[in-house]
């Protein structure tokens, strides 16, 4: 057992009174967790894509990332059929993209956003610090989400600038 100067055996340390688990708990906890963004696209009948703040790495071999979605989101249903989708890293000057891409009802491909279309078809976004193209290779069910794995066939990291960053129920950027 490792005893930090503040701890000692047999005292406890002061936390707060438990709650009962539910989604206004996970939420109140997750609020507190500082989470980069990415934005997610793909292409079916047309463009779609949505800001992402549980983008993972998941494995450098073969190279796999996951991220969540909800099943209710406008743009599953062409993710739930998607081959490729795009990954998009935000950088801080990138706070406004990020609240298109979150807002429900947004023209996510309109005039405002700068985009190409990539390797395998996919949205790319222009001016992200990094992205990449993946082949979906899987969809987990996990309660109204699905945590859709991927893995990397192309990108680039070499964009400029430092990461957005989700923290509070706001975009924020790194305080040096």
């Amino acid at each position: 057992m490792t005893v930090t100067p503040d701890l000692r055996p047999g005292t406890v340390p002061t936390i707060g009174a438990p709650r009962q688990a539910s989604p206004d708990l996970l939420r109140s906890v997750f609020r507190r967790h500082a989470a980069g963004v990415a934005v997610v696209t793909a292409h079916g009948d047309r463009p779609v894509g949505f800001t992402a703040t549980s983008l993972n790495s998941v494995a450098a071999e073969p190279p796999l990332i996951s991220f969540g979605v909800g099943t209710s989101s406008s743009s599953w249903p062409v993710l739930a059929e998607a081959e490729h989708i795009g990954v998009h890293i935000l950088g801080e000057h990138q706070q406004e993209l990020a609240a298109t891409f979150a807002r429900s009802g947004a023209d996510r491909f309109g005039e405002g956003t700068r985009w190409s279309v990539g390797p395998e078809g996919v949205p790319v976004l222009d001016g992200v610090l990094a992205w990449l193209v993946c082949r979906v290779v899987a969809r987990v069910p996990a309660g109204d989400h699905r945590i859709v794995i991927a893995q990397a066939v192309a990108g680039d990291p070499d964009g400029a600038g430092r990461p957005l960053l989700y923290h509070h129920g706001r975009f924020n950027a790194l305080r040096d």
